[in-house]
């Protein structure tokens, strides 16, 4: 066990993770030059096109020291963004150290704040690593500096490197090998282990990502899931290289995987702990914190055949990516879908993408919103968080909607364009005060209906990613509630309804028109697009039609040649409108959720 060290790549986004990490896969010799390719440990098509991490990544590396002896490094690369923070503390969990790398040109960011914190709540050995030093911009002393008196990190702990150009990398395999520690536990005990991450295969069953905290596992071993009690017998284990590498057994304090031909993709749950049925462990290990979602939405497959497949591809997604919640939803136009919850809207994109690339199921998503408490004229109480739901509004006695608690943290400085941010979103009884110099803890009553829409992509806007909010659900309250329908070519979309503050209606209503004018292609005939309140039309844009040059041919002679021609065209045009229906096209539903403003 002194061999081995287990270890993370925690930084703000594009601070250079993933090249430090293909560095460290070349100097270790798992790939040859002719096999590499950049962002080698990124393996989603979504990843290699934007060019960021989603999925934390294992892979054991080889090493020799200086000192002649072998090292086992078990390197996990993790994502830089906020949404997808959940991923980088599943990975903590199994490490015991961490390098911490800053961008010597950039400085400290604030997602190299959260997960430094997120480092120090596990009891991690931190390493500091200044990266890009060849940068002409680069102040690698001045970052140090920061380093010390920010972080609050011993400065001579500091390691300089260019992931880019491999410089300084070698004096980081040593400083991992000499600073960090080895893992604790005992191979001799009953077998304790976490599992931190798993992965479908259609072949071969559910893979599962354990870290061993004690004892040993093989081949022909009966292991039980201690949160639901399955047992399932062990066919395979191994450690992550570049492809998975079966091993005879893995014992305390490795990262490996389990392969126990796991069907069902429930029984697998990220935070749980494996051990095995003959001699079982005391107790459970402690799992992971549950996740706060942030934005609910409607998936429906477009067609409605699929909807099996949806649902065993939700499955799917959610064993690898345990920040997704989902439960059975329908709608009057759509048919069934799922009503799904995520962290953020880049979160919901990239959901949407694998669902779409990975399954190969078209989908509609509707506008985002939250349970309302109906009180009807008769007594009676409807809940709905369904737009399609909304009973008739003269039945309706009042309306309560649902209002969280935020507590957001940020940077002094930006005390003013948070207040303001939360006053525009109808926030109410707002207090702060300051845990350590500099930074305010700012809480304040708002609804949650003006969270879920795009809140919390504004505060990490005008914070510049500083900010950091969580909230939890105090009571509801009354309000004025209206039913927002958007209308194209005189056809309700069902899929674009949304409950919506009497104050906001109108504004909500207009850039919803504005956004689907840009997304609709243009037809022969004129579409209109409007946002309604019951039968009150409140905004209107028009896609223009395409015009067919009819007159090209008609050349000189009498004006009247060329009006008899334009008539005729108009008159087939009114004639089109009538029968005339318009496809939305699918990025025209997501585009409604992006706020420009």
């Amino acid at each position: 066990m002194n061999n081995i060290r287990n270890f993370s790549i925690i930084a703000h986004i594009d601070h250079g993770k993933s090249t430090l990490a293909d560095r460290m896969i070349q100097l270790c010799n798992l790939v040859t030059n002719r096999e590499f390719k950049d962002q080698l440990l990124d393996n989603m098509e979504i990843e290699r096109e934007r060019g960021i991490t989603i999925k934390s990544q294992t892979i054991c590396l080889p090493y020799t020291a200086k000192d002649g002896e072998t090292y086992f490094l078990n390197l996990i690369d993790t994502p830089g963004h906020v949404d997808f923070s959940y991923e980088v503390s599943r990975a903590l969990t199994s490490c015991e150290g961490a390098l911490l790398l800053i961008d010597a040109a950039q400085g400290i960011e604030a997602q190299t704040l959260a997960n430094l914190y997120l480092a120090m709540d596990n009891d991690l050995e931190i390493l500091p690593v200044i990266n890009k030093i060849d940068l002409p911009s680069a102040e690698p002393e001045t970052v140090a500096l920061q380093v010390e008196e920010d972080l609050g990190l011993d400065s001579e702990l500091v390691q300089f490197c260019s992931a880019k150009s491999g410089r300084g990398v070698d004096e980081i395999l040593e400083a991992i090998v000499l600073k960090l520690p080895p893992p604790q536990g005992d191979p001799a005990a009953p077998l304790q282990a976490l599992i931190f991450d798993a992965d479908y295969d259609p072949f071969r069953g559910t893979i599962i990502s354990i870290r061993l905290i004690n004892g040993t596992v093989q081949a022909g071993d009966i292991i039980r899931f201690m949160s639901n009690g399955r047992e399932y017998k062990v066919e395979e284990v191994g450690l992550f290289k570049l492809r998975k590498e079966p091993q005879k057994k893995l014992s305390a304090g490795q990262v490996g995987y389990i392969l126990a031909g796991i069907k069902t993709v429930e029984d697998t749950r990220p935070g749980d702990t494996i051990t095995l049925k003959d001699t079982p462990c005391s107790e459970p290990l402690a799992g992971f914190k549950k996740v706060q979602q942030v934005v609910f939405s409607s998936v429906y497959p477009i067609a409605t055949d699929e909807y099996e497949d949806l649902a065993a591809a939700l499955e799917k997604l959610k064993l690898n990516d345990a920040a997704l919640t989902f439960e059975k939803d329908s709608s009057a136009a759509l048919g069934f879908g799922f009503r799904c919850g995520f962290l953020g809207l880049l979160h919901l994109e990239v959901i949407q993408e694998r669902l779409e690339r990975e399954f190969d199921i078209s989908l509609i998503l509707t506008v985002p919103s939250v349970q309302y408490i109906f009180h009807l004229a008769d007594g009676t109480e409807k809940k709905v968080d369904n737009p399609a739901h909304f009973p008739d509004p003269a039945h309706i006695a009042r309306i309560e909607e649902p209002f969280i608690k935020a507590t957001i943290l940020i940077p002094e400085k930006y005390m003013g364009v948070v207040m303001t941010l939360c006053m525009d979103r109808r926030g109410e009884n707002t207090n702060f005060h300051y845990p350590i110099p500099g930074r305010i803890e700012f809480q304040c009553e708002l609804p949650l209906a003006e969270v879920i829409y795009d809140f919390y992509d504004r505060l990490k806007s005008i914070t510049q990613g500083y900010g950091s909010f969580d909230y939890e659900i105090i009571d509801y309250r009354k309000s004025d509630l209206v039913k927002l329908d958007i209308l194209v070519n005189g056809e309700i979309v069902d899929a674009l309804s949304q409950l919506v503050h009497r104050d906001n209606a109108r504004a909500r209503g207009l850039h919803a028109c504005e956004m689907l004018k840009k997304e609709i292609p243009r037809q022969m005939f004129k579409i209109a697009i409007q946002a309604a309140i019951g039968g009150t039309i409140i905004g209107r844009t028009n896609v223009s039609a395409m015009r067919k040059d009819v007159t090209a041919k008609c050349y000189g002679g009498d004006i009247t040649r060329k009006r008899k021609l334009l008539e005729k065209q108009k008159a087939g045009k009114k004639r089109m409108k009538t029968v005339g229906n318009v496809d939305i096209p699918q990025n025209a539903f997501l585009s409604v959720l992006k706020s420009d403003q």
